[in-house]
């Protein structure tokens, strides 16, 4: 079995408070005349499945592959619930989305099933000059004030509001109270889970539906947490040669985010003894491993899954990109990992084509679910 570095179909979103950004910034294929909110790239849950978009195994799901592949998909990071532990999206917000809370530890004890702990975190890639999001609650904030601020419908009175610029990275744990604001479009990583708590929706109506969306005031309440994200979640560190660039953006129990940066014509050794899956953000480069008889091209807006046991991986910069590199926190030889010396731009070995990104890209359901 030779296993090599998976894309698939991306799964549109209708949301109400969507846009159609992901097209213009990240170049998605969109459905017409919809306010598409999120574009799934990696997703292993209940009612969505990615499906393998290029390569050997296309028309596969993600579920199948993890059950095929085994540990030389997912290395030894443990699967959440029989499930890929991640999930993966990009997010287009015109409008403020609802003020929510995701299920804690406690919340998915108790409730079982689909509802599993979602810890989340935002990387902006754009937003407009006077972007912000909303991210845990004021000082001195309880339950009791939290909740007579949504009877009152001035929410955003007890919130603290943070700007967003292009670059940023937020980390947003299980129980914080959050929203993201208008004119944002982010890469989200988070845990499998996609049941999300709304305390407050602006009164907003649905023109599919003609109605309010469903609220879960109790629930959010229930598992909202009053005290500030850690700080040591978003420790920015930073490594540099003169040919690649990598800064730590977030750790947490859940997940790792780094900013990869390399700049064009180098070609290296990709060196991972773990899954890593990258967001590309930045410029367009090609992969070769065993198991591709052509190197497979990436550019802007693909997500790529590259398995735990990649064989003979190479990744070359055709013009400077960069990436965000995610992976699943374990003690594995990825821990600590020393990073090969970086190489002087040299060029390519390969000849021939390349392997078409350039999918059919399918569109969830038009309703219901989501923030």
């Amino acid at each position: 079995m030779t296993v090599y570095p998976l894309v698939f179909e991306p799964i549109f979103k209708r949301r109400i408070w969507g846009g159609r950004r992901l097209a213009s910034i990240l170049a998605k294929t969109l459905p017409a005349d919809q306010p598409i909110g999120e574009s799934w790239e990696i997703a292993d849950l209940e009612n969505d499945q990615s499906v393998v978009a290029v390569g050997p195994e296309r028309g596969k799901t993600l579920a199948q592959l993890v059950a095929q592949w085994g540990d030389e998909l997912i290395g030894r990071a443990p699967l959440v619930d029989g499930r890929f532990p991640l999930l993966i999206k990009f997010l287009d917000a015109r409008d403020t989305l609802s003020v929510q809370v995701h299920p804690d530890r406690a919340m998915a004890a108790r409730r079982g099933g689909a509802v599993r702990i979602k810890n989340e975190a935002w990387y902006v890639i754009d937003a407009d000059d006077d972007a912000f999001i909303y991210r845990g609650v004021k000082s001195g904030v309880d339950a009791d004030a939290l909740r007579r601020s949504i009877d009152r419908g001035d929410i955003e009175s007890v919130l603290i509001k943070v700007p967003a610029r292009r670059g940023h990275c937020f980390y947003l744990p299980s129980g914080t109270v959050h929203a993201l604001g208008a004119g944002v479009t982010v890469a989200e990583v988070q845990t499998p889970s996609d049941v999300t708590y709304r305390m407050f929706d602006f009164n907003r109506v649905d023109e599919a539906t003609g109605k309010q969306r469903e609220l879960h005031v109790e629930e959010a309440l229930a598992c909202a947490c009053f005290d500030p994200v850690p700080p040591e979640a978003e420790s920015p560190q930073h490594l540099a040669s003169v040919w690649t660039s990598v800064t730590s953006l977030v750790r947490s129990e859940s997940f790792v985010i780094e900013r990869v940066r390399m700049v064009d014509g180098v070609e290296q050794e990709i060196p991972y003894a773990e899954m890593v899956i990258w967001m590309v953000l930045e410029g367009y480069g090609t992969i070769a491993c065993d198991g591709l008889p052509k190197p497979l091209e990436f550019t802007v807006g693909n997500t790529l899954l590259l398995p735990a046991g990649l064989k003979n991986g190479r990744v070359r910069a055709n013009e400077n990109c960069m990436w965000l590199e995610v992976s699943v926190p374990i003690e594995s030889s990825l821990t600590g990992f020393d990073r090969p010396e970086r190489e002087k731009p040299q060029s390519s070995s390969s000849t021939g084509g390349y392997v078409d990104l350039n999918v059919p890209q399918r569109s969830g359901p038009s309703t219901g679910g989501g923030d």
